[in-house]
């Protein structure tokens, strides 16, 4: 049932991207993927959706159209990510991505940034986002950063907001001004550690 509503979403993709008024790329700009893509659309956009959940939003200024349409290499990545009540839950940009509708899978890949709603924001050079799972994740390293709290390491499990971060290994950061209790760090190697959002109720 996820399959057959991903083609769906899929085959709206031409309409909107050729109904849409942006502006083709300049004559002298032009992309190697053009020579070899089965189709090329400007101002690409559609949905990511689970069993009729919006999960996210995609739109792309150049989509690339491979092996009959299941993967879409993607340049310039802006994707919206939803909550279950469809409230805009956080941000992701890319320079590139790729999209694989047999998996249903996105890689973005490039100076990737993820900006929550709620103030966290999180860059890495490599992320996959998991539509199944509504989950991002990376094997790269990452720093995440918020008003009160830094964290950086190599590799990652979060759900899009970044409220609950699973982190693999070399984990590092601090936290102050917040009513959290102190995390005690593994050392590297010794397995992932799971860092819950603090609280924003400062010290008194």
């Amino acid at each position: 049932m996820r399959l057959g509503l991903l083609f769906v979403v899929l085959g709206a993709i031409p309409v909107v991207a050729c109904g849409s008024n942006k502006k083709q790329p300049p004559v002298a700009v032009h992309s190697p993927l053009a020579d070899s893509a089965d189709q090329v659309m400007y101002g690409a956009r559609f949905n990511l959706t689970d069993e009729g959940v919006s999960r996210a939003h995609l739109v792309s200024d150049t989509a690339y159209f491979f092996d009959d349409n299941t993967r879409i290499e993607l340049e310039k990545v802006n994707i919206v990510f939803f909550t279950v009540t469809g409230l805009k839950d956080a941000v992701l940009t890319s320079r590139r991505g790729t999209f694989n509708s047999r998996t249903n899978n996105m890689i973005a890949r490039k100076n990737v940034v993820v900006v929550s709603e709620d103030g966290r924001r999180l860059t890495t050079e490599e992320l996959l986002y998991n539509q199944q799972r509504n989950q991002i994740s990376s094997d790269s390293a990452f720093v995440m950063t918020e008003p009160n709290r830094r964290l950086e390491g190599v590799g990652f499990r979060s759900d899009p907001n970044m409220k609950n971060i699973q982190i693999l290994k070399g984990a590092s950061g601090f936290a102050r001004g917040v009513s959290t209790q102190p995390t005690v760090l593994p050392a590297p190697g010794n397995g992932p550690i799971v860092l819950p959002a603090p609280s924003s109720t400062p010290k008194r």
